[in-house]
Protein backbone atom coordinates (compact mmCIF):
# COMPACT_ATOMS: atom_id res chain seq x y z
CA UNK A 1 0.00 0.00 0.00
CA UNK A 2 1.55 3.44 -0.84
CA UNK A 3 1.29 6.92 1.22
CA UNK A 4 1.62 9.53 1.02
CA UNK A 5 3.41 11.99 4.32
CA UNK A 6 3.43 15.64 4.24
CA UNK A 7 5.71 17.26 6.60
CA UNK A 8 4.07 20.43 8.98
CA UNK A 9 6.43 22.70 11.08
CA UNK A 10 3.51 23.04 13.22
CA UNK A 11 3.15 20.13 14.89
CA UNK A 12 7.06 20.23 16.13
CA UNK A 13 5.84 23.37 18.07
CA UNK A 14 3.36 22.19 20.51
CA UNK A 15 4.52 22.27 24.13
CA UNK A 16 2.47 19.47 24.90
CA UNK A 17 2.09 15.89 22.98
CA UNK A 18 -0.35 16.02 20.39
CA UNK A 19 -2.70 13.44 19.27
CA UNK A 20 -2.42 11.58 15.33
CA UNK A 21 -6.11 11.39 13.96
CA UNK A 22 -6.75 8.36 11.80
CA UNK A 23 -9.81 8.39 9.70
CA UNK A 24 -11.76 6.08 7.44
CA UNK A 25 -14.13 7.46 4.49
CA UNK A 26 -17.40 5.03 4.07
CA UNK A 27 -19.21 5.79 1.65
CA UNK A 28 -22.86 5.14 3.58
CA UNK A 29 -24.36 5.10 6.63
CA UNK A 30 -24.44 1.47 7.77
CA UNK A 31 -25.95 0.42 11.37
CA UNK A 32 -23.32 -3.29 10.66
CA UNK A 33 -20.10 -0.89 10.27
CA UNK A 34 -21.28 1.45 13.18
CA UNK A 35 -22.05 -1.48 15.38
CA UNK A 36 -18.44 -3.30 14.11
CA UNK A 37 -16.78 0.05 15.15
CA UNK A 38 -18.46 0.68 18.64
CA UNK A 39 -17.97 -3.35 19.34
CA UNK A 40 -14.14 -3.19 18.46
CA UNK A 41 -12.91 0.51 19.33
CA UNK A 42 -15.34 2.23 21.97
CA UNK A 43 -15.23 2.02 25.71
CA UNK A 44 -19.33 1.40 25.69
CA UNK A 45 -18.71 1.28 29.41
CA UNK A 46 -17.83 4.51 29.92
CA UNK A 47 -18.27 6.32 26.44
CA UNK A 48 -17.51 9.73 27.65
CA UNK A 49 -20.56 11.55 25.92
CA UNK A 50 -23.90 10.83 27.15
CA UNK A 51 -25.46 10.82 23.44
CA UNK A 52 -23.47 7.77 22.54
CA UNK A 53 -26.44 5.39 23.65
CA UNK A 54 -29.04 7.65 22.06
CA UNK A 55 -26.73 7.56 18.42
CA UNK A 56 -26.72 3.35 19.36
CA UNK A 57 -30.70 3.25 19.46
CA UNK A 58 -30.67 5.71 16.10
CA UNK A 59 -27.85 4.53 13.89
CA UNK A 60 -27.25 1.42 15.03
CA UNK A 61 -30.38 -0.27 16.11
CA UNK A 62 -32.91 1.61 14.32
CA UNK A 63 -35.03 2.45 17.44
CA UNK A 64 -35.47 6.63 17.40
CA UNK A 65 -37.46 8.22 19.66
CA UNK A 66 -37.79 12.29 19.93
CA UNK A 67 -35.54 12.25 22.76
CA UNK A 68 -32.52 10.55 20.82
CA UNK A 69 -33.18 12.45 18.19
CA UNK A 70 -33.11 15.77 20.25
CA UNK A 71 -29.87 15.06 21.57
CA UNK A 72 -28.20 14.12 18.38
CA UNK A 73 -29.55 17.33 17.02
CA UNK A 74 -27.61 19.19 19.71
CA UNK A 75 -24.56 17.85 17.70
CA UNK A 76 -25.12 19.45 14.53
CA UNK A 77 -23.15 22.20 13.72
CA UNK A 78 -25.31 24.98 12.26
CA UNK A 79 -28.13 23.20 12.18
CA UNK A 80 -26.87 20.60 9.20
CA UNK A 81 -27.08 17.01 8.85
CA UNK A 82 -23.39 15.81 9.96
CA UNK A 83 -22.22 16.08 13.67
CA UNK A 84 -19.43 14.04 15.35
CA UNK A 85 -19.04 12.04 18.40
CA UNK A 86 -15.83 12.34 20.04
CA UNK A 87 -15.71 8.82 22.59
CA UNK A 88 -13.56 7.07 24.45
CA UNK A 89 -11.59 3.91 23.17
CA UNK A 90 -11.04 0.59 24.82
CA UNK A 91 -7.53 0.38 23.32
CA UNK A 92 -6.74 3.84 22.11
CA UNK A 93 -6.95 7.85 23.06
CA UNK A 94 -10.43 8.19 21.55
CA UNK A 95 -12.83 7.05 19.15
CA UNK A 96 -14.73 9.35 16.66
CA UNK A 97 -17.75 8.86 14.67
CA UNK A 98 -18.84 11.31 12.02
CA UNK A 99 -22.32 11.16 10.04
CA UNK A 100 -21.34 13.73 6.93
CA UNK A 101 -23.43 16.18 4.98
CA UNK A 102 -23.58 13.78 1.71
CA UNK A 103 -24.86 10.67 3.53
CA UNK A 104 -21.41 9.44 4.24
CA UNK A 105 -19.73 8.11 7.20
CA UNK A 106 -15.91 8.73 8.86
CA UNK A 107 -14.64 6.86 11.26
CA UNK A 108 -11.22 7.74 13.62
CA UNK A 109 -9.16 6.51 16.01
CA UNK A 110 -6.69 9.22 18.13
CA UNK A 111 -2.97 7.97 19.15
CA UNK A 112 -0.97 9.75 21.34
CA UNK A 113 2.03 11.61 19.47
CA UNK A 114 4.42 11.76 21.56
CA UNK A 115 7.86 13.35 20.72
CA UNK A 116 9.34 10.56 17.85
CA UNK A 117 6.65 11.38 15.10
CA UNK A 118 8.25 8.72 12.74
CA UNK A 119 7.57 6.21 14.80
CA UNK A 120 3.76 7.43 15.31
CA UNK A 121 3.29 7.85 11.47
CA UNK A 122 4.76 4.24 11.26
CA UNK A 123 1.79 3.31 14.00
CA UNK A 124 -0.89 5.37 11.88
CA UNK A 125 -0.41 3.39 8.78
CA UNK A 126 -0.59 0.03 10.36
CA UNK A 127 -3.73 1.78 12.26
CA UNK A 128 -5.01 2.83 8.43
CA UNK A 129 -4.33 -0.54 6.64
CA UNK A 130 -6.36 -2.03 9.61
CA UNK A 131 -9.53 0.19 9.37
CA UNK A 132 -9.33 -0.06 5.73
CA UNK A 133 -9.75 -3.76 5.79
CA UNK A 134 -12.14 -3.90 8.62
CA UNK A 135 -14.40 -1.56 7.18
CA UNK A 136 -13.36 -1.97 3.00
CA UNK A 137 -12.38 1.78 3.39
CA UNK A 138 -11.96 3.36 -0.44
CA UNK A 139 -9.88 6.22 1.48
CA UNK A 140 -7.97 6.75 4.92
CA UNK A 141 -5.87 9.81 6.24
CA UNK A 142 -4.07 10.96 9.29
CA UNK A 143 -2.96 14.09 10.16
CA UNK A 144 -1.64 15.53 13.97
CA UNK A 145 -4.92 16.91 15.68
CA UNK A 146 -6.74 16.56 12.69
CA UNK A 147 -10.73 16.98 12.90
CA UNK A 148 -12.78 14.37 10.98
CA UNK A 149 -14.04 15.45 7.37
CA UNK A 150 -17.86 16.80 7.96
CA UNK A 151 -18.52 16.43 4.09
CA UNK A 152 -16.00 15.18 0.44
CA UNK A 153 -14.33 18.91 0.17
CA UNK A 154 -13.25 19.06 3.95
CA UNK A 155 -12.07 15.01 3.22
CA UNK A 156 -9.79 16.40 0.06
CA UNK A 157 -8.60 19.35 2.06
CA UNK A 158 -4.50 19.06 2.51
CA UNK A 159 -3.72 21.90 5.45
CA UNK A 160 -2.88 19.26 8.32
CA UNK A 161 -2.80 15.87 6.13
CA UNK A 162 0.34 13.72 6.96
CA UNK A 163 -0.97 10.82 5.38
CA UNK A 164 -3.12 9.95 2.55
CA UNK A 165 -4.11 6.50 0.83
CA UNK A 166 -7.05 5.61 -1.66
CA UNK A 167 -9.49 7.94 -3.39
CA UNK A 168 -12.94 8.73 -2.29
CA UNK A 169 -15.36 6.86 -5.17
CA UNK A 170 -16.73 9.01 -7.21
CA UNK A 171 -20.04 10.73 -7.02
Amino acid sequence: MAFSIHRGTEIYARPVPPCLDVYVWISERSPEVFGQFIDRYVNVDDPGDERFHAFQRVYVLGIASGVDNRALYELCLEREDAFTLYLRARDHYQAIITVTRDGATVLGLSVDAPDDLSETLQQAERLVEQLQQQFSAPACLAGVELPPARDRAEWEEEDLVLLRTGELPAL
